[in-house]
C-alpha cells in the first residue's frame, strides 16, 4: 500500500502523502451523545493532524522522529476524543500548551514566522503552531466545562 508514495529516483518518500492515506483510513465516527462542542474539539485535531502532513515534509529532517511522534500524538488524540471523549481532555491541554511553548522558544521557528520566509512554513507553523492550538485549547476548555456541568448534575439526581 505504501510502495506507491516512495519515490526511488529521489530516494525519500512523500511523507504528506502517507500521512493523508493514514488520516483517511482512520474512521472517526461521531456518536450520537457527543455534543456540538466535543464534535469541534475533534475537527480542530483532525485540522491540526492535516496541517501537520503539510507541514512535515517542510520541516528539518534531523526531526523527522519528533515531528512524526508528534503527528501522531494528535492522531491518536483526534481518536480517543471521537471514541471516548473523557480520557482526552489533560493530554489535549498539554500538547497544546507544548506546541506553544516550544514555537515559541525556537529560535528558527521564531525567525521563519517573523519573516515569512520561506513563507509556506511560515504560514504552517502561524497556522498549525498558533491558531490551531489556541483554539484546541479553548474548545477542549469548553467541553471539559460542559462535561463537569452533566457529570455534577449526574451526581445530584
Amino acid at each position: 500500500m505504501f510502495h506507491r508514495f516512495y519515490n526511488p529516483h529521489l530516494g525519500h518518500w512523500n511523507l504528506g502523502q502517507v500521512l493523508q492515506l493514514i488520516l483517511l483510513r482512520i474512521p472517526i465516527h461521531f456518536k450520537s451523545q457527543m455534543n456540538h462542542i466535543q464534535k469541534g474539539v475533534v475537527l480542530v485535531l483532525v485540522a491540526v493532524c492535516i496541517t501537520g502532513a503539510f507541514g512535515i515534509p517542510l520541516g528539518d529532517p534531523k526531526f523527522l522522529v519528533e515531528a512524526f511522534a508528534l503527528e501522531f500524538s494528535f492522531v491518536a488524540l483526534a481518536i480517543v476524543s471521537a471514541k471516548n471523549f473523557r480520557y482526552a481532555y489533560i493530554p489535549n491541554f498539554i500538547i497544546a500548551i507544548l506546541v506553544i511553548v516550544g514555537n515559541t522558544i525556537s529560535p528558527k521557528h521564531i525567525e521563519i514566522m517573523s519573516t515569512l520566509h520561506p513563507l509556506y512554513n511560515g504560514i504552517v507553523l502561524i497556522v498549525g503552531g498558533y491558531i490551531l492550538q489556541g483554539l484546541l485549547l479553548i474548545t477542549n476548555t469548553l467541553a471539559y466545562k460542559k462535561y463537569k456541568q452533566v457529570t455534577s448534575n449526574n451526581k445530584t439526581t
